[in-house]
């Protein structure tokens, strides 16, 4: 009877995961009862139990063969391939507490990490170059790379489980595998010390998560229910902790989300306490627990990299002093009026600079200067950068009201020439809509007004001293509320090319960042400490984890925004369905040996073929029932959109926000929308060969007569000659294509070209066609 309910519960809801054959089978015992009784069941059950160990042994052979096609040779290159040069050099900084900056979340880079610290990597080899020797410099890269061969061969029956809880047979299961197994793209992938595997890995989890609590909707709140929820929100989680895209992989799970609250909110099925009940429950287990396991990943991260190290530059003085070792840490001086100081540009890192020559009277354009000093960006030491700082308010003889603090209103004398910093409104020599930037004769007190600046240090209190390396400031015009800035465009020959300087109408304009980089002399003040003692005893400063975490997250943005460059192997979005393109990760030249990510052309363009039938079949559905009439079973089309239409929502989840990308795109990024075709393929391929559509008769829809509902539907012996024969043809281009993928043996001219099945493939050592070909 509880099966009958089930089917009550299943038809009043509408929609839904479909039933797995465990589901169908307990159903189609009850509902035989009254024919067969007793022996029907027992039946059913033996078949059941002969499912499941034939489910099991093909799950083990899967699997098994992943792990042969992952970890065949992975030994080979034992030099640095591609993007090793970014991840495992990652993998160094943690085990040397270095602190790095990435575009991507650290979690796979902490397994990295992890896994070199298993396997006595001490962290010297710094990864500098793409075909640096592992063997030399005595790298366990084997067991480096073991990790995400792991996690690749792990993806295998991940996938064969998803479409197995989903309701499909071992055959169309197995299939969807093996479309990951023998694909040249994920084996290549996975071998390396990158970031895809594990991605794609807990993407896998996540999806196989949802659907196993989606399949405990008619028990809702259960521990089963709840146990499948949270785990769907740890491992999507981890997958977006992983990599920066992984965030696709949570707006896909919140659309599902979104849909399933939608649906319960029909008054018809629900109360307004069950759906409330259902919010919170999910705010829980896919907003709440997912968001704290992300930010333990960070923390972490953070309590890992407690030394200075390579990414201390791009974070702010705050955060570089509470690094270990940082030079803003031992280096920052409290600065005093009357200190001579060197004043550096964050961004372009020039000296703020002034000499004896003058802007010339007339512009190209026509515009008139001032005729007024030359204030330049220079980018070398030179005592043409010194600048003194004087106090526009009157100061004790001694004691710290001489230190200069955030708000102090000052002026800057340069030293060589003795005048002071100015500018007025008279258009820059480059820019007619900035204000130009010169010095005023220290004698002449006409223009006073002129050089007074008020000193912004950036995210500092009222009263904080002003400090070299660390008190990043703006110098703010107190007449015109200009910023002091400058940008890359140099003068011209007669300022000698170096890089204007002028004032930027918006005061708070961020790149108008400069920094003390040295204090030249100092006022001499035996009340105040001395400076060589302020070096000595300085500890790492705290600073509060969400404001550390708030820095990294939109500076990771920014960057991952800015990857714009050209790259030889970047590719459009549009190409990757069709594998128009790969990616050359290695080359030997001496052996003629290379590594050319690229999928298993058989595969994706039958996965992109599933996609484009999928779509074709339900247009050809919603048309026909426009006109009254019913080409397609009910259950078969609750499937289709339910389970099916699941899969097309992660596949065009995890691609088509890459066309509005204007950062470096390479096929790799395809990979997890790659996976979830595959899935698709499998449902398309079970709703091709299933009797419920060969048999199907269509007809006019009438409302007294409706078909028999298929309690599962059969594939005969289409099913596994069709996957045989499939499984043979991909396992044949995956061996042809395996010297590009594992990088070994090496190919001469000709036989790359063989190789070559798409004239857009750019690949290394083919042969020069001959005169007469």
């Amino acid at each position: 009877m509880a099966s009958q309910q089930l089917l009550r519960e299943r038809g009043r809801k509408g929609k839904g995961v479909a039933l797995s054959e465990a589901d169908t089978t307990l159903v189609e015992e009850e509902d035989d009862h009254t024919v067969s009784g007793a022996s029907r069941r027992q039946s059913s059950l033996e078949r059941k139990l002969n499912s499941d160990k034939a489910s099991a042994a093909i799950v083990g052979v899967l699997t098994a063969l992943a792990f042969i096609t992952r970890f065949y040779k992975i030994n080979n290159p034992d030099q640095v391939v591609f993007d090793e040069v970014h991840f495992g050099k990652f993998a160094a900084h943690y085990i040397q507490r270095e602190y790095y900056f990435d575009v991507h979340p650290p979690f796979a880079k902490l397994l990295f990490g992890l896994a070199g610290w298993f396997v006595g990597f001490d962290g010297h080899f710094q990864f500098e170059n793409i075909g640096d020797s592992y063997t030399d410099a005595h790298v366990p890269y084997v067991g480096m790379r073991a990790l995400p061969a792991i996690l690749g061969s792990l993806t295998v029956p991940v996938v064969y489980a998803i479409m197995k809880e989903s309701g499909y047979s071992t055959v169309v299961s197995a299939f969807s595998a093996i479309l990951i197994l023998l694909d040249n793209a994920h084996v290549a992938q996975s071998r390396l010390i990158l970031l895809d595997a594990t991605l794609i890995f807990f993407m896998s989890l996540t999806i196989y998560s949802y659907i196993r609590f989606r399949k405990y909707r008619f028990i809702e709140f259960s521990q089963e229910w709840w146990g499948w929820l949270i785990a769907t929100g740890v491992f999507m989680a981890c997958t977006w902790a992983s990599k920066v895209n992984g965030i696709l992989t949570v707006v896909c799970i919140g659309i599902a989300v979104l849909a399933d609250l939608w649906d319960l909110l029909d008054y018809r099925k629900s109360s307004m306490e069950r759906f409330w009940n259902h919010f919170l429950a999910r705010a829980v287990g896919l907003i709440l627990v997912p968001l704290v396991v992300y930010l333990t990943f960070f923390w972490i991260h953070f309590a890992v990299l407690t030394n200075s190290g390579p990414g201390d530059t791009f974070m702010s003085p705050a955060f570089q002093e509470t690094l270990r070792g940082n030079e803003l840490l031992l280096n920052s001086q409290e600065i005093r009026y009357y200190d001579t100081v060197t004043i550096k540009h964050k961004n372009t890192k020039v000296f703020l600079h002034s000499h004896w020559e003058r802007y010339p009277l007339k512009y190209e354009d026509g515009r008139i200067s001032s005729q007024g000093q030359q204030v330049t960006g220079y980018g070398h030491p030179d005592s043409n950068n010194n600048w003194q700082i004087i106090p526009t308010k009157a100061l004790p003889e001694t004691g710290r009201a001489r230190v200069v603090r955030h708000d102090d209103v000052i002026q800057l004398l340069h030293v060589n020439t003795q005048s002071y910093l100015l500018t007025h409104d008279v258009a820059s020599p480059l820019m007619p809509t900035n204000q130009e930037f010169t010095t005023w004769p220290k004698d002449d007190h006409s223009r006073y007004n002129d050089t007074l600046f008020q000193l912004h240090l950036v995210d500092a209190h009222d009263g904080e001293a002003w400090k070299s390396k660390s008190g990043h400031f703006r110098l703010v015009h107190v007449p015109t509320k200009v910023s002091m800035w400058t940008y890359q465009n140099q003068l011209p020959d007669w300022a000698f090319k170096q890089q204007e300087v002028n004032g930027n109408k918006n005061a708070a304009e961020k790149t108008a960042t400069w920094y003390v980089d040295e204090i030249v002399d100092s006022e001499a003040d035996p009340s105040l400490p001395d400076r060589t003692g302020e070096v000595a005893v300085k500890e790492p400063k705290k600073l509060n984890f969400f404001k550390k975490f708030g820095e990294l997250q939109i500076l990771m943005l920014q960057h991952n925004a800015g990857l714009t460059a050209s790259h030889p192997y970047a590719s459009s979005p549009i190409n990757w369905p069709f594998l128009l393109s790969g990616i050359s990760f290695w080359t030997n030249a001496d052996e003629q040996k290379q590594i050319y990510l690229i999928g298993n052309l058989i595969g994706w363009w039958t996965c992109v073929t599933a996609i484009a039938v999928f779509i074709g079949i339900i247009g050809a559905d919603l048309l026909a029932r426009r006109r009254n009439i019913e080409p397609i079973p009910d259950p078969v089309r609750n499937r289709l959109w339910n389970n099916t239409g699941f899969f097309v929502l992660v596949w065009a989840v995890h691609y088509f926000p890459f066309f509005l990308m204007s950062r470096q795109l390479f096929i790799h990024h395809y990979l997890p929308s790659h996976l979830a075709s595959a899935l698709v393929a499998g449902s398309v391929l079970h709703y091709i060969l299933s009797d419920d559509t060969i048999n199907y008769p269509i007809s006019v829809r009438s409302a007294t007569m409706k078909p028999k509902r298929p309690l599962y539907a059969d594939l005969g012996m289409r099913g596994p000659v069709t996957v045989i024969a499939f499984a043979f043809a991909l396992f044949c281009l995956y061996v042809y294509m395996a010297p590009l993928t594992y990088g070994t043996p090496g190919l001469d001219g000709h036989q790359v070209n063989a190789r070559r099945l798409l004239s857009t493939w750019t690949l290394h050592f083919a042969a020069k066609p001959t005169d007469g070909a």
